[in-house]
């Protein structure tokens, strides 16, 4: 199912968590936040938005980190019923993508449902004191072609290590629904 994001709650305080990637290695949000703020990113590895931006969201990741912004995905589906996004399925798609970034495993979704994600890709950009600045997409192009984009993602990371700040205008991530837990 397709959905869309709610609008960006300027301000708002997000939730410290502790998770494990697919390795093992525990990461905790609260301080992978640096002087120039932490991009928190909602994927999978089934969903074919995720799948189309992938590449692009590795490069960008990985030019964001370069200049000290932070980035941690989450990966918050019932994986048990949805056997593509395993962990050991996790380790391959970051793998085949180049993640430098760590990929974790939101295992009782209650981060996922902390963060009031919705959908996969799912972005959130917080400040260097851990409050939300950016809720929304990658480029102006849902589907992620790479014909005429504007960065709206990078450029928003940016603003926010520049100034604090965020964008006032914010175009709402597209994908697919979060495989939530009955």
């Amino acid at each position: 199912m397709l959905l869309d994001t709610p609008i960006c709650d300027f301000g708002w305080d997000a939730p410290d968590f502790t998770l494990k990637d697919a390795h093992g290695q525990r990461f905790t949000m609260s301080d992978q936040l640096g002087k120039h703020g932490l991009l928190i990113t909602f994927i999978c590895n089934h969903c074919p938005y995720v799948q189309r931006i992938a590449a692009r969201l590795a490069n960008d990741c990985q030019q964001l980190m370069a200049e000290g912004i932070n980035v941690l995905a989450i990966m918050s589906n019932d994986y048990e019923h949805h056997g593509a996004d395993s962990p050991e399925n996790m380790k391959l798609f970051a793998k085949k993508h180049g993640f430098s970034f760590p990929y974790l495993i939101d295992e009782d979704q209650s981060v996922g449902r902390a963060y009031g994600a919705i959908c996969t890709p799912d972005f959130f950009g917080l400040n260097s004191d851990g409050k939300l600045q950016y809720r929304g997409r990658i480029d102006d192009d849902p589907m992620g072609s790479k014909n005429n984009r504007n960065p709206e993602l990078l450029n928003a990371m940016h603003l926010i290590a520049e100034t604090g700040k965020g964008p006032k205008e914010q175009l709402p991530s597209i994908g697919c629904s979060i495989k939530w837990r009955n």
